[in-house]
């Protein structure tokens, strides 16, 4: 498993049947994730089978989106490094927008989000491409 989440790679790291590749990278406040050119230097040299992908803001017409340039860069190294994407994010995400775009709705085979997404909502990200899962 790779990940640039402090947090999640503490807490997969003692689980017996895991292994743990931190990303390198300068650590962000408040996150504890990595980002920066080490961070995507890194991903560009690997080939993910399925990245999960969190924003800050998910919308048809402007796609993925996040307020900060050097996050917005790993998250779009780690979706060009992967053979499928899924995008995991709660119904308050939808619709908002942030100042960096990374990716279109159309590159996702997945989403996956709650049942407070209105279900004709759903269906007009799913006519975009991905499979949309409410739960």
């Amino acid at each position: 498993m790779v990940t640039a989440s402090l947090p999640v790679a503490g807490t997969l790291a003692e689980a017996d049947n895991i292994s743990v590749l931190l990303l390198g990278g300068r650590v962000r406040a408040g996150t504890l994730a990595t980002v920066d050119h080490w961070t995507t230097k890194m991903l560009a040299g690997f080939v993910l089978d399925l990245a999960y992908i969190g924003a800050n803001g998910i919308s048809r017409e402007h796609g993925l989106t996040t307020p900060d340039p050097a996050v917005s860069e790993v998250k779009a190294q780690a979706m060009r490094a992967a053979r499928r994407t899924v995008f995991a994010g709660v119904h308050t995400k939808f619709g908002a927008v942030s100042f960096c775009r990374f990716a279109e709705v159309g590159a996702l085979e997945a989403i996956v989000t709650s049942t407070l997404l209105p279900a004709a909502e759903a269906h007009r990200y799913a006519l975009l491409g991905p499979q949309v899962v409410r739960v």
